[in-house]
């Protein structure tokens, strides 16, 4: 099959492309720079030099594939503040590229973020009614995600595939190396209010495995969870990252919170568990690297 992938080369881009090609796929990367380009040529993918922002040339490249992996996001302009021109960029992506498959059959999988659910563990079936508030903040990225699955009574094979709140693994840029990078900086390690708010987890090979199978074998309309730890008391990383740089471990109130961890303060202060229990049974997926903290304890992102 000719596989096009956004995000080629990005966190787990990297780890997809691979797979695909190492099971006989035809991969086609989206490139926005000369450096994703060489890395994708290196790899073995044909490269299209492009953005999210080029719907024109998503459009072409998706309807010219057998199937589609969505794993762009602008993280950049997200993270400094506009997670709303970040979520419509997405927005218009996945629209110009859905469009184009209809009534083909093809599979087109996007990713996505698993929901919060105040006092218990989210599901695959949560996160399902984004009309239930305005369209901004995680509601909009869900709004596109619904539309994405919407495909699925128009002839189109269409699954989402939500990531957790980290995905880890040696190079890991993410939330995890956030906080080791705020330790340093303090001189203490911190951890919101009691630390009992938790985080669910997954290695980056782990999840690349599970877009792989989503494009061979999700059902239409399908919402998956590529979640290994179901939740991780963020206390518990904190202690390992506090061990490692030989720093004090501290419990940051919620008043100070906003000063401590800056933009990550809203995400630490809630707790976040999913599982992906049904996403297991449907696909038969089954996680096999380390976990989140076993993977802080070998070191890497303390180098």
């Amino acid at each position: 099959m000719r596989i096009f992938v956004t995000g080629a080369s990005g966190w787990i881009g990297s780890a997809v492309v691979p797979s695909l090609i190492g099971s006989g796929h035809q991969v086609v990367g989206l490139a926005r720079s000369d450096a994703s380009a060489a890395a994708l040529a290196s790899a073995g993918a044909e490269v299209v030099r492009g953005t999210l922002d080029d719907l024109d040339i998503l459009g072409e490249t998706a309807a010219a594939a057998d199937g589609v992996i969505h794993l762009a996001f602008k993280h950049d302009i997200a993270f400094s503040g506009d997670f709303r021109g970040a979520a419509e960029a997405d927005r218009l992506g996945v629209q110009a590229m859905g469009e184009v498959l209809t009534g083909s059959g093809r599979p087109f999988v996007i990713a996505s973020g698993t929901p919060a659910e105040p006092g218990r563990t989210a599901t695959e079936d949560d996160g399902r009614n984004p009309g239930r508030g305005p369209a901004v903040g995680p509601q909009a990225r869900a709004a596109t995600s619904e539309w994405a699955l919407s495909l699925a009574s128009r002839g189109v094979r269409s699954s989402v595939v939500r990531l957790p709140r980290t995905v880890h693994g040696a190079g890991d840029k993410g939330f995890v190396a956030a906080l080791v990078r705020m330790a340093r900086d303090r001189g203490v390690c911190g951890y919101f209010g009691d630390g009992t708010n938790r985080w669910p987890a997954v290695h980056r090979l782990d999840a690349a495995d599970l877009f792989h199978r989503a494009l061979g074998t999700a059902p239409a309309g399908s919402t998956l969870h590529a979640v290994a730890d179901e939740g991780v008391p963020l206390r518990g990383v904190a202690e390992v990252i506090g061990r490692h740089l030989n720093l004090p471990v501290v419990s940051v109130s919620p008043a100070d919170a906003g000063e401590h961890f800056t933009w990550l303060a809203p995400i630490l202060a809630a707790d976040q568990p999913a599982s992906s229990t049904l996403t297991r049974e449907l696909m038969g997926w089954q996680p096999t690297q380390p976990g989140l903290i076993e993977d802080l304890d070998k070191g890497h992102y303390f180098g």
